[in-house]
């Protein structure tokens, strides 16, 4: 499938997840098996001591991971989670996070993806903060 598809087939999908949008998830790149995307930082996204919440930091690798999956999910299927499994790797505030999905091995039933997500301060620098693994299933897509 052509890069643009790939984008429109990703980039569509995440506009229908209100949480994503509501956290102000951004989609940066689709290549096949492959997927990243921003999150800024805002109030939105904190913990109690104003760093990035775990929970948002997994959701968006889980994201990641996923569509990176649905690139090589076949026409008419869509990807769900059935689990994954994250490390914290270091805390951050401010700037935002990247993360940046790879399918593993794609097979018929389930596909095996990775994340790393990675903080971006204001100078540029990056730091990883979490790596994720993750397995998929394609499921019928149903609208």
């Amino acid at each position: 499938m052509p890069h643009e598809l790939l984008w429109k087939r990703v980039h569509d999908s995440l506009a229908r997840q209100g949480m994503m949008g509501h956290l102000g998830v951004q989609l940066l790149r689709v290549e096949p098996g492959v997927c990243e995307l921003a999150l800024p930082y805002s109030d939105k996204v904190t913990q109690q001591q104003g760093g990035f919440h775990g929970g948002a930091v997994g959701a968006l690798a889980d994201i990641a991971g996923g569509y990176a999956g649905l690139t090589v999910a076949p026409e008419g299927m869509e990807v769900t989670t059935v689990e994954y499994k994250i490390n914290f790797l270091a805390a951050f505030q401010s700037g935002e996070i990247r993360a940046t999905g790879r399918v593993v091995k794609a097979g018929r039933r389930i596909i095996v993806a990775t994340a790393e997500v990675v903080h971006v301060d204001a100078d540029g620098k990056q730091s990883t903060c979490a790596v994720m693994q993750q397995t998929l299933v394609p499921v019928p897509k149903t609208y």
